[in-house]
């Protein structure tokens, strides 16, 4: 029998924000550099996809995208239909490119069942094929267990933990938290858990500075509220310490991020105008010269931003949102207690002294490394060993005859 190639397909909803797509994106890029054979598909409701740069191996399908309104319901992002009508649209996408794609390992980021149980008919398909390992990938931090508890049994999510998930990535190292603790799931559940460790980043091998900044080779603060959409009061509040000018700053290098509000970017754009050391970018695709570069970070809490502030190692300020979930405030004051970071929590907002007084603290602080915090970084090694475990397994099945062993295509 002729081995085929390793096929992996990752799920990411992406309603909103850049978190998933990221995430999902250096998980692709590293099993791509450890497996010169392997093809990565990425299928993705992200407008913004696009805008990225996808290394060979590594390709994705772009399914129509909605957007998550105030009230919590969804809407098309750009079709004139309705809701059901996109979500039929893009459950027959993501079963189609399934069945056809045929992968070894389906990896499903955050939400169980997709965007409305968009996946789950994806689930049940490819379980009944029995030869494709279904993964579920979790941040180290999802929400305040309650919280999560509530919007999981709403959701009807635990048989899909049982029966059909194979295995529960999680993305952090086991002793700063465990997302599935207080929610109260069976042991075989827990059984399947992997810890893998924060995912490292690096600065891409044909990546450069490519704006110029103006600020004269001067160290600067890169302040990055992620995809943006969430982030006006954080930016603006350090704008206003900025324009109060009540003691010296570091220049800062501001990304909006590309879901910054139309209105909030103009009016950020036009105050920067008229303060030298602040200079703003709408949107950056490959961020990560620009966070090597800088002697600081300011962020909001968002998993990426805590992989990419470990990563390059640089002294970090956190503003954590805490609506509509809790998840940046839990993992920021994590870490502020191990010694990672400072955190400034948004409730203080708009206090311009406090960001003041944390402005000039941030450049003179240690970085992350300091805290003596050992093996945090591993998860793209150990994401790579469990993904080529996997595949030995297959292979070994596919070498296998049935009819003589009397073993099913299963792993």
């Amino acid at each position: 029998m002729t081995k085929s190639s390793p096929k992996v397909l990752i799920y990411s909803h992406d309603s909103f924000g850049l978190g998933h797509l990221r995430r999902c994106r250096a998980i692709a890029h590293a099993l791509a550099r450890r497996f010169s054979d392997m093809s990565v598909l990425i299928l993705s409701g992200s407008p913004i996809i696009g805008s990225f740069e996808f290394r060979t191996q590594v390709d994705f399908v772009r399914i129509p995208g909605v957007i998550k309104l105030r009230n919590g319901e969804y809407t098309p992002l750009s079709l004139s239909l309705n809701i059901e009508h996109i979500l039929a649209i893009r459950s027959s996408i993501i079963e189609h490119t399934a069945q056809v794609f045929d992968p070894d390992i389906l990896i499903v980021d955050k939400e169980p069942l997709g965007l409305r149980g968009e996946i789950l008919g994806t689930l049940e398909m490819l379980k009944q094929r029995g030869n494709t390992r279904l993964i579920l990938g979790l941040r180290d931090v999802m929400d305040d267990p309650q919280m999560l508890r509530e919007e999981w049994t709403r959701k009807n999510v635990d048989p899909a933990l049982k029966d059909l998930y194979d295995e529960i990535w999680i993305y952090g190292p086991p002793d700063l938290h465990n997302p599935l603790a207080g929610m109260g799931l069976p042991a075989d559940v827990h059984g399947k858990a992997i810890n893998t460790g924060y995912l490292r980043r690096h600065v891409p091998n044909d990546a450069r500075i490519t704006e110029p900044l103006p600020f004269d080779d001067e160290p600067y603060i890169l302040v990055t509220p992620g995809g943006g959409g969430d982030g006006v009061e954080m930016v603006d509040w350090v704008m206003r310490a900025y324009e109060a000018r009540s003691q010296p700053l570091f220049p800062a290098l501001i990304v909006l991020g590309p879901f910054m509000p139309a209105s909030a970017a103009t009016d950020f754009l036009e105050r920067a105008e008229h303060l030298r050391d602040v200079h703003i970018l709408r949107f950056l695709p490959t961020i990560e010269p620009y966070m090597a570069g800088a002697r600081a970070i300011v962020g909001m809490g968002g998993y990426n931003t805590f992989c990419e502030i470990l990563s390059f190692d640089k002294p970090t300020l956190m503003v954590p949102r805490v609506i509509p979930r809790r998840e940046q405030s839990i993992r920021a004051t994590r870490a502020e207690t191990i010694g990672l970071l400072k955190v400034l929590p948004i409730d203080e907002y708009p206090d311009v002294d406090k960001m003041i007084d944390a402005l000039v603290q941030l450049p003179r602080m240690a970085p992350p490394s300091a805290a003596g915090v050992n093996n945090l970084l591993g998860g793209l090694e150990v994401i790579g060993d469990r993904v080529e475990r996997i595949l030995e397994g297959r292979a070994d099945l596919d070498e296998a005859s049935p009819l003589a062993t009397g073993l099913t295509n299963t792993a």
